[in-house]
């Protein structure tokens, strides 16, 4: 054996079992391993920020943390933006980045670069193999990293005479340290201030899509307070029969009003809310300068603890039906084209149960009351705010939970950061329907141009904010990855085209002329 194939073993022996990958020549020993072990489930990704954005999306529908393999500090720099999107989602994921041979590192061969530094900017656990019959220790510390606290990023940097050189022996990763909870002083203040009129516990994690949503709103109901979400969360039950829980606004503005007033601001597996940006004359965080703010559990601590315990102290009220969303299908709309309508018609025609990633961006605040009234289904949101996470985020999904229909919402510009992932669709058969919304440029930017006081437009901001000239004709992107496509410009088009989609498996892609 060698320091590759008891890396290999180690991953599948501590229950590792998909890897996203974009491998270069120094990785080859650990690529030799891999084809070795079939039962380790190999996923090509054209693109880095792919394999990254993918094995994000994988633990934010199963809990299993995926490997990904990246070349080097070039090829770690491409997955970055998608590592930073998983980091804010908590996500866990196992990066192993090949490096030269150490005995090679004292030149500076044109793929040299700060392995550790890069890793560094985004990981929360870095290591770098020293002694090939070590690989496989370092490879199980890797993994406990990646699943602690909740979900982190951990990196593993395998040099290439690490991999090849012999080693012996695999490990099996041990279990996560416990996490941290906590004081029983610390809930019992948090419980007397959800006792006082105006007070809002702000959860996120599990809380938002497991039944601790119901221990949640059981305990809020009894103390009489708020219930609410952060705007951005990795993941969302939404739709019929999903447990009401106020979700926060995108804009700053909005969220001031919905918590002008409140006697206590309680945090339980989230940071306290900011802005997405600074605007002038505009705080950086919407709680009242009046409240009181109560951190009470980050989301690397125990939040299933937290709420039980919260609950002792509190109390827990019955739920009825006023506490979870109804089915209300909204009508099948007819007529001209238009991004509300679109929203109404995948609420009518989506199936029970699917996933819905959402990187509409400026479509997304259009959408978002039909599919409130959706059949239940799990949303995923773009945490890190670092675009061309919607497509390999549905790779992610779709891999995860192959028996579920996913739907990504796509913006036509963040839409081509990652477009490669169509191809991974194609290749791997996922059930995918890709909705892209081609309004022709970064609307998101115009409105962000809006906000901070810019009023003039002239040719240099149209020059970059518009994507045309020429246009993107996404049926022939989708069609030259191995996607079918279709554009559609009335509603009677859509709605054929996404009944089409949800009647039969496999990746489709919609183009929506807005």
């Amino acid at each position: 054996m060698n320091g590759a194939e008891t890396l290999v073993r180690t991953l599948l022996a501590s229950g590792v079992r998909v890897c996203f990958a974009n491998p270069g020549t120094s990785e080859m020993h650990f690529v030799a391993a891999l084809d070795r072990h079939p039962d380790m489930r190999c996923i090509l990704c054209l693109f880095e920020g792919g394999v990254s954005g993918a094995a994000d999306g994988y633990f934010r529908m199963s809990g299993e943390v995926a490997a990904t393999l990246l070349h080097l500090a070039p090829g770690f720099g491409n997955a970055f933006a998608n590592l930073h999107n998983a980091r804010k989602a908590q996500s866990g994921v196992l990066s192993i980045m090949g490096d030269h041979a150490d005995y090679h590192l004292r030149f500076e061969a044109p793929l040299k670069g700060d392995t550790v530094g890069i890793s560094q900017a985004v990981s929360h656990w870095t290591r770098v193999c020293s002694e090939a019959g070590r690989v496989a220790t370092d490879a199980a510390d890797a993994i406990q990293a990646a699943r602690a606290r909740n979900g982190q990023i951990a990196t593993l940097i395998l040099p290439a005479n690490m991999a090849s050189d012999p080693a012996e022996v695999y490990q099996v990763a041990p279990p996560p340290p416990a996490l941290r909870r906590p004081s029983v002083a610390e809930v019992a203040a948090a419980a007397r201030a959800l006792r006082q009129p105006g007070a809002v516990l702000l959860v996120d994690g599990p809380v938002l899509w497991s039944d601790l949503g119901l221990l949640a709103r059981r305990l809020t109901k009894a103390a009489g307070a708020r219930l609410m979400q952060p705007f951005f969360v990795s993941r969302f039950r939404r739709g019929a029969g999903a447990v009401k829980i106020e979700r926060m606004a995108y804009r700053i503005e909005e969220n001031l009003k919905l918590l002008q007033g409140a006697s206590a601001l309680v945090l339980c597996g989230t940071d306290r809310p900011a802005g997405f940006f600074a605007y002038p004359g505009l705080p950086s965080t919407p709680d009242d300068p009046d409240t009181r703010l109560i951190e009470l559990c980050t989301r690397g601590m125990d939040i299933g603890w937290t709420l039980r315990a919260l609950a002792d102290e509190i109390g827990e009220a019955d739920l009825g039906p006023d506490d979870f969303m109804p089915l209300d299908l909204p009508a099948l709309p007819e007529g001209d084209l238009t991004v509300t309508k679109v929203g109404e018609a995948i609420a009518n025609l989506m199936p029970d149960n699917a996933i819905v990633v959402d990187e509409g961006i400026s479509a997304s605040y259009f959408l978002a009351p039909g599919l409130k009234r959706a059949r239940g289904h799990d949303a995923l949101t773009i945490t890190g705010g670092s675009i061309g996470f919607g497509l390999p985020n549905a790779v992610g999904a779709a891999v995860a939970c192959p028996d579920r229909k996913v739907v990504v919402l796509e913006g036509d510009g963040s839409g081509m950061y990652t477009l490669q992932s169509l191809w991974t669709m194609a290749r791997e058969r996922l059930d995918v329907t890709v909705v892209i919304f081609a309004n022709r440029g970064y609307q998101i930017l115009r409105d962000e141009l809006a906000a901070v006081g810019v009023r003039e437009v002239g040719r240099n901001i149209r020059r970059m904010f518009d994507v045309e000239g020429p246009e993107l004709d996404w049926v022939a992107l989708a069609r030259g990855h191995g996607v079918d496509g279709v554009r559609v410009t009335d509603m009677a088009g859509f709605n054929a085209a996404f009944a089409a989609a949800m009647a039969e498996s496999g990746p489709r892609l919609i183009e929506v002329a807005c």
